[in-house]
């Protein structure tokens, strides 16, 4: 996963939220969020986890329970707006 590359799905969940994503510049994560004005808010997505986009590419069917598993281990802050398990959440899981 040290080569991820962010998928379109991730740059079209993102355009949504009105927010900007790149990869990461920490070694542990996967994508940097920014705002419109090109502020950092967060790093999102472990390396060397799979996300939701990347299970669809060979699996769909395990995607869907791994999208089902994760939104239930993280249910107590994924619908904070603005935190990190927020944007996860919205740009990695939905």
């Amino acid at each position: 996963m040290d080569n991820y590359k962010i998928k379109m799905r991730s740059y079209k969940k993102a355009k949504q939220l009105g927010v900007i994503i790149r990869p990461s510049l920490k070694k542990n994560k996967k994508i940097d969020v920014f705002d419109k004005n090109n502020n950092f808010i967060t790093s999102i997505g472990a390396t060397g986890y799979k996300d939701y986009p990347s299970y669809l590419l060979t699996d769909p069917k395990l995607a869907e329970q791994k999208k089902i598993n994760y939104k239930k281990r993280h249910e107590k802050y994924r619908n904070k707006i603005g935190t990190p398990s927020y944007y996860a959440d919205q740009i990695l899981w939905s």
